[in-house]
Parts: structure tokens; sequence; C-alpha cells
């Protein structure tokens, strides 16, 4: 086991040993690769690999696979052009990373896009794309590049778009700066509803330190989220958009108010009664909004 491990991370350049008991990589083929070892573990070595089938790279195939409606979709493809910042929130296979692909899909050609990811995952179907992963230390303790670096240096690569794989940690604080800048982006994030996304947006960057203050995050996240796409794993297998939700951009006591557009009722995706933020970007980009978000549009 401990010779195919090693085989399969020679691509990697990663390494997995007594000093790094955890390894998380990529496969040649794209697959996804986790090896934890002893004495982490109690006896033998547990190696887990995700192999992703491609079954979408465009938000029109998710309608295809039922995992949205066509009027969601044609909303969320607006969205993404207009330049909105957009939150993909959903528990662990969800479809979080294929959702992110598809919306990025979306994203004008003429657009130069940055990536920062744990792993390369994401796959950008743009000319202009550079994408980024973080590193682990050297066996000496040093050349670590965590993910919270790659955001910043990102910032320094004359992006049009900045997208980050997932938030966990105190690099949250980084992409809400970026956002807030004017820069539009687009991330993941694991949570249980659009609400709990948010809410857990409001406190991941408070691990960034000690100066960091709800009273300056919490803002921040109004002004710099503009939609969150919650996706599930349903108990049949498939996964599904269970609501698609706006943040208009008020705090009312530190909570950060949303305005549901698309929520599930009987099994199906349909109209909401909210109203996106940023209509004038919108309309800069050549949509018409109302029309978009019309009952009984198709």
């Amino acid at each position: 086991m401990r010779d195919l491990v090693e085989r399969m991370l020679k691509s990697s350049g990663r390494r997995v040993d007594l000093s790094s008991p955890f390894v998380d990589a990529v496969l040649p083929d794209g697959s996804r690769l986790h090896v934890v070892i002893p004495d982490i573990t109690r006896e033998h070595w547990h190696v887990n690999i995700r192999k992703f089938i491609v079954k979408a790279d465009s938000l029109d195939d998710l309608v295809r696979l039922g995992t949205l409606t066509k009027q969601a979709a044609t909303f969320l493809e607006a969205a993404v052009a207009s330049g909105l910042n957009v939150l993909v929130a959903g528990g662990t296979q969800a479809g979080k990373t294929t959702m992110l692909n598809c919306l990025a899909a979306a994203i004008p050609a003429r657009e130069r896009v940055v990536t920062c990811e744990e792993v390369f995952e994401l796959k950008i179907p743009l000319r202009d794309v550079a994408s980024m992963q973080c590193r682990q230390p050297s066996l000496e303790g040093t050349g670590e590049v965590p993910l919270r670096r790659l955001v910043k240096e990102a910032l320094r690569m004359r992006p049009s778009r900045i997208i980050v794989g997932e938030v966990r940690q105190a690099e949250s604080l980084d992409l809400l700066i970026a956002l807030n800048s004017g820069l539009p982006g687009m991330c993941t994030i694991h949570a249980n509803s659009a609400r709990e996304a948010i809410t857990k947006m409001c406190t991941l960057p408070l691990l960034a330190g000690e100066n960091v203050g709800s009273r300056f995050v919490v803002p921040t996240v109004a002004g710099s989220i503009d939609i969150v796409v919650h996706a599930a794993l349903e108990r049949d297998g498939t996964r599904r958009v269970r609501e698609i939700a706006a943040v208009p951009g008020r705090v009312e006591g530190d909570v950060v108010e949303i305005a549901d557009l698309f929520v599930q009722r009987g099994g199906q995706l349909v109209r909401a009664d909210g109203y996106p933020p940023h209509r004038e970007r919108f309309e800069r980009a050549g949509y018409d909004l109302p029309a978009l978000l019309a009952q009984g549009a198709s």
C-alpha cells in the first residue's frame, strides 16, 4: 500500500510520512486522492479516491440533469455575466465544485480569471485562466503556501474575476476584501442552507486575528455577496439546487438580510418573491431582469 501511494503521489510532488500524516492530491486523471496513515489512524493506511465523472460543463447541462430549472439557470447565467458575486453552498458531495464549474462557463470569454484551490479541481472552460494551488511544507517545515496567500497573490495578477475553490478559514477575510473592492468572484462553502452560508461567512473571517471584529465583517459580507446557491445531495443520489437567495446588502441587528429568489416547493424549484441587488449591472450587460424573474417564465 505504501508503494502504491508513493506512485500515486509522484505526479503531484506531494508526500505523506510521519511528519505529514495527511495528504491531499489530484491524480493524473483528475481524481481526488486523500491518504491518512498511522499513528493518526489506529492500524491501517486509509486511502480515499474520489473519481469525478464529468456530466455537466454548463448550466444547460445541469438543467438536463434535473439539478435546477431552466428559469433558474437563465437567471444564474445572467447574474454571472453581469458580474455579481456568487457563493455556492452545500454539504459534502452536493455538487458544489460542479456547480462552480458550470457557473464559470457563463463568464464572458474576454475576462481573465484567477483561481485559488487547495488542489486543482476546477476546470474553467475559458482561454485566459491562471490556476494556483496550495503547497504543503517541506521536510524542514518551510515553503508552505496556504490558501490565504494565494488569494492575496491573485489580486496582483490583474484578474477580471477571482474564483476560490472553497473557503474554510481565514482566507474568507481576504476574499471578502477582494470582492468588496469591486472585483467579481465566486467560491464554495460547506453549509446546510443559504442562510447558514451567510452566517458562516460572517464568522470565518474572525479566525484571521483578534483585530478582526464582527462590526467590520457583517456589513462587508452584506456588501460583498450578491447571490447564494444552495445545492444538496438527495436521498436517491441525485443532486439538486434547493434554493437560490439574494443578499440585498442590508443589515438588521448584526444579521445580514437575505431574499429568496428560488425555493423548493413540492420537490420543484420555483420562483419566490425576492429580488437581487445591482439591477444596473444586469442592464449594462444587456439583460432584462424583470423578464428573467417573471412568474411562469420558462
